[in-house]
């Protein structure tokens, strides 16, 4: 099956113009929304899911297509495999996280990371522990919210050092960031995530986020 001449031969203008303005016009569209994506893709995953290794020819080629939905096949595949992951897959990550950065794509691929960081810890010292002083907004970003979903298991002296050394970027979406994690925490242990914000100088947005449960 020829996955990428499916969604060409169903591309559709009227949706296109629309998706590629939400996403402030940064990537061109196909039009094609989740649910078409999905059924499209329905079959091809069905056997690609089976898959003994990592195809990383297909995920940076998808990533070297202009049109935005296949840099969604790809991190979609990702999902489907997820559990091949292992450490040594980070420096290939990291170029996805960097390449054709906006919100929607990195925040997809930070399931996947906080998946691979919770069953191999080293991964959280060895490459996301970098991520925190990294130059891109984007590794940093990652690095405040990839243990989103570990409740419990949540390391809170990395999530500290992640959140202060970024917390006066004036970026928006490191700010953002920082507030989601906090949030996403205090479904945990609410008096922490109080006193932390309480303890230290943190944004505006940052606070009204994290504060939305305590």
């Amino acid at each position: 099956m020829d996955i990428f001449k499916l969604f060409y031969d169903n591309r559709n203008e009227e949706q296109a113009e629309p998706m590629a303005k939400y996403m402030k016009n940064l990537f061109p569209f196909l039009g094609l929304k989740k649910p078409e994506r999905g059924a499209l893709s329905k079959d091809f995953f069905n056997k690609r899911k089976k898959d003994s290794e990592i195809d990383w020819d297909f995920i940076f080629k998808c990533y070297h297509m202009s049109e935005r939905e296949f840099q969604y096949l790809a991190i979609d595949y990702m999902e489907k495999v997820i559990n091949l992951f292992v450490p040594d897959d980070m420096d290939n990550i990291e170029k996805l996280l960097i390449t054709k950065s906006w919100w929607d794509s990195v925040d997809a691929i930070n399931k996947i990371v906080g998946h691979i960081a919770m069953k191999y810890p080293e991964v959280k010292e060895d490459v996301i522990l970098q991520w925190i002083e990294s130059d891109n907004i984007w590794l940093n970003r990652i690095s405040i919210i990839f243990q989103l979903r570990y409740k419990e298991n949540t390391d809170t002296s990395f999530l500290s050092k992640a959140i202060l050394q970024n917390s006066q970027t004036g970026e928006f979406f490191i700010d953002k960031a920082i507030g989601w994690a906090l949030r996403e925490y205090s479904k945990t242990d609410r008096d922490w995530v109080k006193n932390f914000i309480e303890s230290h100088y943190l944004s505006k947005l940052s606070i009204r986020e994290g504060s939305k449960y305590i």
